[in-house]
């Protein structure tokens, strides 16, 4: 068996994704999955970034899962939650806004303003150091897994996405966030869309993976798609890789419950 759903799946209320839930629920289908979740951005009250749904679309995003739900091919509902320091309660109140199947925490912003993924920020790898960012983006996912607020994390090791890695052993940064995930029991992603991105590579690295494999943390693989054609994308390599790492299973959620099954 392979990785039989995909969680991490943006909608157009993004402003950066595309396709409608008909279309979704047929890739899903072709790519022989039997389950699908959409995740979307997390609202803020407050306009923050030009990628997200505004807080009075939230009914729009609920919209759309029903209409999904509607064709009878199991769906979860879930959100891709940004963890910003203080703003942890803006979470906890989302949170109960809905019957969620499952919360992911992720880090996108090192500092106000400066989401370390977006591409118009590139200038600030070379004014500042490498490792520095990498101290800053883990320091921050390490307090996300932490914090107690999600089922699991996204793409662990994000700021390698336009390529850059720090010199010498990485692990360095991925031993105290494989330790992080395993004295919250906190769950991971192997998230593909690193090999659709100039990384050319899954998020995590295969240290990080082999080093959560040894640690028993529970593993999810998602393709973080933001149009119907990347439903699945990447699964083979993704489950591949997994299983090299040591991994027999992966998880599944159901209202924030999680179930293990056969990789």
């Amino acid at each position: 068996m392979g990785p039989l759903t995909d969680y991490h799946v943006h909608t157009p209320l993004c402003r950066h994704a595309e396709g409608t839930p008909a279309e979704f629920i047929d890739a899903a289908k072709r790519a022989g999955l039997v389950e699908i979740g959409f995740a979307d951005h997390n609202p803020m009250l407050e306009s923050f970034d030009d990628w997200r749904m505004n807080y009075d679309e939230l009914p729009r995003y609920f919209d759309f899962v029903a209409e999904a739900r509607a064709s009878g091919f199991p769906v979860r509902l879930g959100l891709e939650c940004d963890f910003i320091p203080g703003r942890e309660s803006w979470i906890e109140k989302l949170a109960g806004m809905a019957q969620w199947d499952y919360l992911i925490g992720s880090v996108h912003y090192l500092a106000s303003g400066w989401d370390v993924d977006n591409p118009k920020h590139l200038f600030r790898f070379t004014e500042d150091s490498i490792e520095s960012i990498w101290d800053r983006y883990f320091d921050l996912f390490n307090q996300c897994i932490r914090s107690g607020l999600f089922d699991f994390v996204a793409h662990p090791d994000l700021p390698k996405k336009f390529g850059h890695r720090p010199k010498g052993d990485l692990r360095r940064y991925y031993e105290p966030a494989v330790q992080a995930l395993r004295e919250t029991d906190v769950a991971f992603e192997i998230n593909t869309a690193g090999l659709r991105k100039p990384a050319k590579e899954l998020y995590p690295a295969q240290e990080f993976l082999e080093l959560a494999a040894q640690s028993g943390i529970p593993l999810v693989i998602n393709s973080d798609s933001h149009s119907p054609a990347e439903i699945g994308a990447g699964f083979e390599v993704a489950a591949a890789r997994a299983k090299e790492a040591g991994y027999c299973e992966v998880v599944r959620w159901k209202e924030r419950q999680r179930i293990a099954v056969e990789l």
